[in-house]
């Protein structure tokens, strides 16, 4: 794994310089804050942010950065000695050795939201398995975005399914869906809450809307969960705490989720939104 630290006036600003250094999107590199930038007195005692970006495989090791890595330690176990067996027969040796299926246990994993007020993620439903929503809710949602993205000059189809009482899954449908997704879903997220607002002004039993274009809300979280995963690796291996970058109320809660039962780190968020950040720190007591 390798890193280099940038400086900018503002700390979103040296991390798009190292990625456009790296050539790099920002879902392929992790980010430590070294410092914030300060403004100063009438200029004076005024520097820039600094954010070290970390990128590369894996398995390097600390001669090679100065970051940590994100794989957790494993500790290696002397293989068992083999006890002797005794040598098969001839008319048993020609029969080839059965293997025996190996049983893997998974254990269901919890799914309680970590902070109050961010909202629990949708996940991805089947919508072929799903008739289109036809209902007088499901109208006024296609109505509406129909209308803004024709403001958008965007050709996309709406498509409206209702996953269960007053909740409602809308897919933009179409070609070229990228602006409509916007850099890290800012735009799709933009829709989402023009839509919910629209559909919820006038007094009436509230219902929730989520937008997703090219499946870009289950490949967003996943890429948080393996976000989540390589953060907690590299807190619980160097005992030190990681502040993201800022997130939504639901990528947050993606983080939360994540990491909730695992030993060794805690989570919580701060700052206010827009700039509300989630902080994987070290517990101790979870060990």
């Amino acid at each position: 794994m390798s890193y280099i630290d940038v400086t900018g006036k503002t700390t979103e600003e040296a991390i798009a310089n190292a990625l456009a250094q790296l050539g790099m999107s920002r879902d392929d590199v992790s980010v430590e804050i070294l410092a914030q930038a300060k403004s100063g007195f009438l200029g004076l005692g005024a520097s820039p942010a600094k954010v070290r970006v970390t990128y590369g495989p894996d398995e390097a090791t600390m001669d090679d950065v100065v970051l940590p890595t994100f794989e957790k330690p494993v500790k290696k176990e002397a293989a068992p000695k083999k006890a002797a067996q005794p040598q098969p027969k001839k008319d048993e040796a020609k029969k080839p050795a059965e293997k025996k299926p190996e049983a893997k246990k998974q254990e269901p994993k919890k799914a309680e939201p970590a902070e109050k007020g961010d909202s629990a993620p949708v996940k991805p439903a089947a919508e072929e398995n799903l008739p289109l929503c036809e209902d007088k809710n499901a109208q006024r949602i296609t109505a509406f975005l129909t209308g803004l993205l024709q403001h958008l000059e965007s050709d996309a189809q709406v498509k409206v399914y209702e996953m269960e009482k007053g909740r409602y899954k809308v897919i933009l449908d179409g070609d070229k869906l990228g602006q409509l997704i916007g850099r890290r879903g800012e735009t799709l997220d933009a829709i989402q809450q023009l839509t919910n607002y629209a559909l919820n002004d006038k007094g009436e039993k509230r219902i929730r809307v989520q937008v997703d274009a090219e499946n870009y809300r289950a490949k967003r979280e996943a890429s948080l969960e393996s976000l989540a995963a390589k953060v907690a690796g590299k807190v619980t291996r160097y005992r030190r705490s990681v502040t993201l970058e800022p997130m939504n109320a639901y990528e947050r809660h993606v983080i939360h989720a994540a990491l909730q039962d695992t030993a060794g780190v805690t989570t919580y968020s701060i700052g206010t939104e827009p700039n509300r950040r989630v902080v994987v720190a070290y517990d101790r007591e979870s060990r």
